[in-house]
């Protein structure tokens, strides 16, 4: 059973979305605020966070940011009674993976968690093609291109970022990446993964230093999430 934590101060709605969604069957958790919500939203058994931006103690944004900052990969849901479009892109931009628009349609909202989720559970198999955010690769031609201008990949950088979306959603180690992507003949260290991801994440994402795409996951290794 897939475990949901919802983080939010209206009673109401608290009450609310775990009612309706434990008729879904989920297993369901709930904070109150950003600090209990902080502190819940690091466990491991979590399969999804539904996050309101408007909290006490420590509002939305900052628990979105410091769970991604601290590695934690799991998908977030914001809620947001903002209208202005920027909220929205802040959110996204802090790591969340979807947001919904107080006030919202169950029946969206639990459209948007069954898409999470499938993403979060799907595996894709000798990519070819394939595109993220506003990324679009071509891997047969070798070819890489963000918002209408094309990226300069290093023939290793493309295997690593292939062999990441062909496992997509998985941790994986650095020693892991090691053996597939440059194999242990050539010797390199986990340092040299560590660069790769580096220089990848300056060219895919839009803010390098708060990621989106490939997550850090502590004293692990790195995810992509997409």
């Amino acid at each position: 059973m897939k475990k949901i934590l919802v983080i939010e101060d209206d009673a109401a709605i608290r009450e609310g979305l775990v009612e309706s969604l434990r008729q879904e069957h989920y297993e369901l958790e709930t904070g109150q605020d950003g600090e209990e919500g902080l502190k819940k939203g690091r466990k491991k058994d979590v399969d999804l966070i539904i996050l309101d931006l408007l909290l006490p103690r420590i509002n939305g944004e900052e628990v979105c940011r410091s769970l991604r900052e601290e590695g934690v990969v799991t998908p977030i849901l914001i809620l947001t009674s903002k209208k202005e479009e920027t909220s929205k892109v802040l959110g996204l931009e802090l790591g969340a993976d979807d947001y919904v628009t107080k006030p919202f349609s169950l029946l969206e909202l639990k459209a948007r968690i069954k898409a999470i989720m499938r993403r979060g559970n799907r595996k894709v198999d000798n990519v070819d093609e394939y595109s993220f955010g506003n990324v679009k690769l071509d891997f047969k031609k070798h070819e890489a291109v963000k918002k209408g201008k094309s990226l300069r990949f290093t023939e290793r950088e493309f295997k690593l970022l292939r062999y990441m979306i062909e496992h997509r959603g998985e941790v994986l180690t650095r020693d892991m990446l090691l053996d597939k992507v440059w194999g242990y003949e050539s010797f390199p260290t986990t340092r040299t993964v560590d660069n790769y991801i580096l220089s990848l994440r300056h060219k895919i994402e839009d803010k390098p230093s708060h990621p989106r795409f490939i997550l850090t996951v502590h004293t692990s290794g790195y995810k992509f999430n997409y």
